[in-house]
C-alpha cells in the first residue's frame, strides 16, 4: 500500500475522542435511544450525520452506525415484547431476507463512490417523511399470514437490508410504514417488530464492515450502550402518544435532518 493510500486510510477513520467529541457522542446516544423506542428504527438517521459531523467519511459512519444498533435494537424490542407488541414469526421472516440484503449493503458501501452514498441517503429520507405524512396506520390491527405476504416479507426484508447496509440504518425507517401500509399491522406492532427483526441483520452486517475494516469501535459502543439505557423511555412516550401525532412528530426530525443532507451532499459534489 501506498504511503497516500495509507494516509487517505487512516484520514478516514479519524473521529473526534477529544472530551467534547465523546460528551456529542454520549448525547446522540441519549437522542438515539428516545428516537428507537419512540419509532422503532435503530438510530442511523442521527448516528450517521453525528459521526460524519466529527470526522468520519460516509462510509465508515454508516458502518459504524450498524454497530450502534446493535444494543440499541436489543433494549427496544424488550420494551416492546413486555407489552405484547412483537410478532415474532414477522421478525423472523424479514430477517431471512435481511440477512441476504445485508451483505449486499456491505458491499456496495465499501464500494461506492462517498458523493453516491451522500444522495441515497437523501432519497431515502425524502421517502420516509412522504410516507409518514401520508399514512395514519391503526392502533388495534395486526398481521395476517398467508403464502403471499410470507414471501412479500422475505422480498421486502432484502430490500430494507441493502439498504441498511448501504445507508448505515437499522432499516426500521423503512420497515415500519411498510408493516404498517404493506401488512396490516398496528403502529406498535410495526415498531417492536422492526426494532426485533434489524437485531440480527445488524450483528451481521457489522461483522462483515469490520472485516472490510470501516467500524470505529469506541464511537459505535459509546452511542450504542448509551441508547439501549434510554430506549425504554421512547417507548413509554410512544404507547401514550396517538398514531398521528407520531407520524408528524417523526416527519418532522426526518425533515430537518433531510434539509442539512441535501446541503451536505450538494458541497460534496461540487467538490
Amino acid at each position: 500500500m501506498s504511503t497516500a493510500s495509507t494516509t487517505a486510510h487512516t484520514e478516514e477513520n479519524h473521529v473526534d475522542e477529544s472530551p467534547r467529541g465523546i460528551a456529542v457522542m454520549v448525547v446522540v446516544g441519549v437522542l438515539v435511544g428516545l428516537l428507537s423506542g419512540l419509532f422503532g428504527i435503530g438510530g442511523g438517521t442521527i448516528i450517521v450525520p453525528a459521526l460524519v459531523w466529527l470526522g468520519l467519511t460516509q462510509r465508515h459512519a454508516a458502518a459504524t452506525s450498524m454497530l450502534a444498533i446493535v444494543p440499541t435494537s436489543v433494549s427496544g424490542v424488550l420494551a416492546y415484547a413486555v407489552e405484547g407488541n412483537v410478532d415474532w414469526i414477522a421478525a423472523l421472516l424479514m430477517f431471512l431476507g435481511m440477512f441476504i440484503g445485508g451483505q449486499i449493503g456491505s458491499l456496495l458501501l465499501s464500494r461506492l463512490p462517498e458523493v453516491v452514498l451522500r444522495w441515497a441517503f437523501v432519497v431515502f429520507m425524502a421517502f420516509i417523511i412522504a410516507s409518514q405524512l401520508i399514512f395514519i396506520p391503526s392502533r388495534d390491527s395486526s398481521i395476517e399470514f398467508n403464502l403471499v405476504t410470507v414471501l412479500l416479507m422475505i422480498v421486502f426484508g432484502v430490500l430494507a437490508g441493502i439498504l441498511a447496509g448501504l445507508l448505515g440504518v437499522g432499516g426500521g425507517a423503512i420497515c415500519v410504514p411498510a408493516l404498517s401500509i404493506l401488512f396490516g399491522a398496528s403502529d406498535l406492532i410495526a415498531r417492536g417488530t422492526s426494532l426485533l427483526s434489524m437485531f440480527p441483520n445488524a450483528m451481521t452486517t457489522t461483522v462483515a464492515n469490520v472485516r472490510r475494516k470501516m467500524v470505529h469501535a469506541k464511537a459505535g459502543l459509546i452511542i450504542g450502550i448509551v441508547a439501549a439505557l434510554t430506549a425504554p423511555l421512547g417507548t413509554w412516550i410512544a404507547g401514550a402518544m396517538s398514531p398521528r401525532a407520531g407520524g408528524i412528530l417523526f416527519a418532522t426530525y426526518l425533515t430537518v435532518l433531510l434539509i442539512r443532507s441535501i446541503w451536505v451532499a450538494l458541497k460534496v459534489t461540487r467538490e
